[in-house]
């Protein structure tokens, strides 16, 4: 149960930094361009590789701690960094066709998926 609550704090937390950052950056920069959104992934991969590169180092933190950084604040502040992290592990094991096939999949049929949505949308109202 602990780990539940772990995820769910922290996702809190992290999609509330994340929705700060993007208001704060439409705010400074204007609403043209998604700065705050390209930020937050930017941010978000440069976090999870910093405490993915620091648990393999050595660093002992415990389920909990470990949990609430990683799937719940980044996970909520940002699945760009979960996308990065899947990404490099992939390819750190050598599996380079299933990297790029992840890396151009996701965009592709995320991209894909979303068109699909919105028409779905229209077709029903």
């Amino acid at each position: 149960m602990s780990l539940w609550i772990a995820v769910a704090a922290g996702g809190a937390l992290g999609a509330l930094a994340r929705w700060l950052m993007v208001v704060q950056a439409a705010r400074i920069l204007g609403p043209e361009f998604p700065a705050g959104t390209m930020a937050v992934n930017v941010l978000g991969s440069l976090a999870m590789g910093l405490v993915a590169a620091l648990l393999a180092q050595g660093l002992s933190l415990s389920a909990e701690l470990r949990t609430f950084l990683t799937v719940g604040f980044l996970g909520g502040f940002t699945t760009f960094s979960a996308y990065s992290l899947d990404a490099v592990g992939l390819a750190g094991r050598g599996e380079w066709a299933s990297a790029a096939f992840y890396t151009a999949g996701s965009v592709a049929l995320g991209i894909l998926a979303f068109l699909a949505g919105a028409r779905l949308a229209r077709l029903l109202l």
